[in-house]
């Protein structure tokens, strides 16, 4: 046993493939992943499909709201309804963004935190009381940007900062780091080799938009690219074979074929020492 709340390979469930995935349950997807702001408060029919499926599977929620770097208060009303409903269909893991999403109203998009070391202290404090409130780690998620916000630490810097004063985990986004390096002209592996192999809880990986030669648009939907494959197969050996989900937003394609990408990634983690998932009956507290 590891000390991962999930195993292997992971996919992002998304509404459109809750009918194929309700039909069979394919053997190499070792987890799913959830965005707990569509399904908290969902009845009828898809809460019944929503609960059947984490009933019978590992789930773990990756969140878009809770804007961890806002000036405007922590949403603890929201924070309470969230810890009810991980609860409620035991959900492994919690993760979120490390930007902000709101002020007096939301933006409808990750905006950057300025890298310094207010900010640090600030989103650290928040951090905090976010896992106070919850009763439970969670995951940061290092985010794509394109326009630096300012500040006096680099992004690695700043990253490595709040994970240490908050005490919280990591979520590494294979593809951001593989962005930010090519839009903000750094070297990914050394990114990679900078990062804290403890706090790590899980992987995320995914397509992009090339824009132009140095301006890639983190856009979730396109197939991962060969580098980003390579940047993850370097991941597993540097950290060993870390939970791995693959993210598809738009586009998605047939089930076939996402289940394609998922066995690129159960294919690198059998190179280097796949830990095979828990039997789907099983669940654990995060």
């Amino acid at each position: 046993m590891t000390r991962y709340p999930v195993h292997g390979a992971g996919l992002g469930l998304r509404r459109t493939l809750m009918g194929p995935l309700a039909d069979r349950s394919p053997a190499q997807v070792g987890f799913y992943e959830v965005a707990p702001e569509n399904w908290m408060g969902v009845g009828g029919r898809w809460g019944r499909q929503f609960r059947a499926l984490a009933e019978r599977h590992p789930f773990i929620c990756h969140g878009l709201s809770l804007s961890i770097g806002s000036p405007s208060p922590l949403d603890e009303t929201f924070l309470q309804r969230l810890r009810r409903f991980l609860d409620e269909h035991r959900i492994r893991a919690y993760s979120e963004h490390l930007s902000y999403c709101s002020d007096d109203g939301h933006l409808y998009d990750l905006m950057p935190i300025p890298f310094t070391e207010e900010a640090v202290h600030y989103v650290a404090g928040r951090i905090r009381r976010t896992q106070d409130i919850l009763e439970r780690r969670i995951a940061m998620e290092n985010v794509s940007y394109y326009a630096s916000a300012g500040g006096e630490l680099t992004e690695i810097e700043f990253v490595n900062a709040v994970l240490e004063e908050a005490d919280c985990d990591l979520l590494l986004d294979i593809n951001n780091v593989y962005v930010n390096s090519v839009n903000h002209g750094y070297d990914a592996e050394q990114f990679l080799a900078a990062l804290p192999a403890e706090r790590i809880l899980y992987f995320h990986v995914a397509g992009h938009h090339r824009e132009a030669e140095d301006l890639i648009v983190d856009t979730h939907g396109a197939e991962v690219i060969e580098t980003v494959w390579g940047l993850l197969d370097r991941a597993y050996q540097r950290f060993g074979t870390v939970p791995t989900l693959l993210e598809r937003d738009f586009n998605i394609p047939p089930l076939p074929e996402l289940l394609g990408e998922i066995d690129r990634i159960v294919s690198l983690q059998e190179k280097w020492g796949r830990v095979l998932p828990e039997p789907h009956s099983e669940h654990v507290r995060a």
